[in-house]
């Protein structure tokens, strides 16, 4: 076997570079999704509840009762809606509602006798995220009002114990630091796997292929000019959308060192895009490797624990998510990102990802090999 001629795959990797300038599509999904797209992710917050539609039955029309229905403000809600009982059923019938709050008849004046009170909350709950949301929300404020209320007529013992909460790493809670890495995390993977395997599609589709047939090249450098080229382009959108769209636009605290995350995301490119090249392989036309990416990346994705933590999945899946690329890829960023990892703490996963990815590279190698000497 002939040694490798990186010559050969540094001026092969250009070619993909002027090819993929020739693609405008192509382009305006790399712009689109590490800019745009994350933005979108880090604002929009479907699980956070912002302008919930609440309407209150207030039939006890007492200082208590409109104590309460003033608690409820923007951003949480929008400005209540006072209604009558009979109206509630139709708010909710017709979606002009997510939650109904009954205020009953009598409310203060059992509260203040020590009797037992109850306030009716409907809930629309066919919009899941406000729903369970929400919920909590109005018992919060509904109870804190009420306390509220009773501390100006009650002098109350304190409470024996007091719960000093410190939220480390994102001090106020802020839902679009997590929403805006997370989605850029998950947009890497989706990129280099779409980007090499739509590289070697193209070359299918155009004839291409025929070219490097007679070419003094080997399987293994045509691929590996596929890579680093595919790899350099997800590597610098990444450079920008860390620095420009997450750090610049959302203000997201960055805790740990951005060249160690650069340099994890290396190794997670060098299995991501193994595996593009693996897809297109497999598949014989651009349609057809586009339903491969989409069976593959959305376990992969949902799966990672980028969107819900990787202890709330079930047993089993959690166990065969760690043959996943992404999983070790969102372990390692989240530890380095938010938590200021160093090296020593993310050692784990950056070599789960060389050997996920050395095992990609050589099934994609062997395929790549077979279908040219088919051709």
């Amino acid at each position: 076997m002939r040694p490798i001629s990186l010559r050969k795959v540094g001026w092969l990797g250009v070619k993909e570079w002027w090819s993929l300038l020739r693609d405008p599509v192509m382009l305006l999904l790399i712009v689109y999704t590490f800019t745009a797209a994350v933005y979108i992710a880090a604002t929009a917050q479907p699980d956070s509840l912002t302008r919930a539609a609440l309407a209150i039955v207030d039939e006890d029309q007492s200082p208590l009762s409109l104590r309460v229905r003033a608690a409820f403000m923007p951003p949480q809600f929008l400005p209540p809606e006072l209604i009558t009982l009979d109206q509630a059923d139709a708010r909710l019938d017709r979606g002009r509602a997510t939650f109904v709050l009954v205020i009953p008849a009598g409310f203060q004046r059992r509260v203040l006798a020590g009797r037992g009170a109850t306030l009716q909350l409907n809930v629309d709950a066919t919009r899941m995220s406000q729903a369970f949301t929400g919920s909590n929300y109005v018992q919060q404020i509904a109870l804190g009002e009420v306390a509220a209320f009773l501390q100006g007529i009650r002098v109350q013992a304190r409470p024996p114990v007091d719960l000093a909460v410190r939220a480390r790493f994102n001090p106020a809670l802020t839902p679009s630091w997590f929403g805006g890495l997370m989605e850029m995390v998950n947009n890497i993977t989706m990129l280099s796997v779409i980007l090499t395997g739509a590289a070697l599609i193209r070359e299918r589709e155009h004839g291409t292929v025929e070219h490097l047939l007679v070419m003094p090249v080997s399987p293994l450098e045509i691929m590996l000019a596929k890579l680093w080229s595919m790899a350099a382009v997800v590597l610098l959108a990444t450079v920008v959308a860390l620095l420009g769209i997450v750090r610049g636009v959302l203000h997201v605290g960055i805790n740990g060192s951005i060249p160690l995350f650069l340099a994890c995301t290396v190794l997670h490119l060098f299995a991501t895009t193994s595996l593009g090249i693996l897809l297109a392989t497999l598949a014989r036309s651009m349609p057809q490797f586009g339903m491969l990416v989409v069976l593959v990346l959305l376990p992969l994705q949902m799966l990672s624990g980028a969107t819900t933590p990787r202890e709330s999945i079930p047993y089993v899946l959690r166990e065969l998510m760690l043959a996943a690329p992404t999983t070790h890829f969102v372990e390692l960023s989240q530890a380095i990102l938010f938590r200021g990892a160093g090296l020593e703490t993310v050692w784990a996963p950056c070599l789960a990802l060389l050997a996920i990815g050395g095992t990609l590279f050589g099934l994609s190698l062997a395929r790549f090999a077979t279908g040219m000497r088919q051709g």
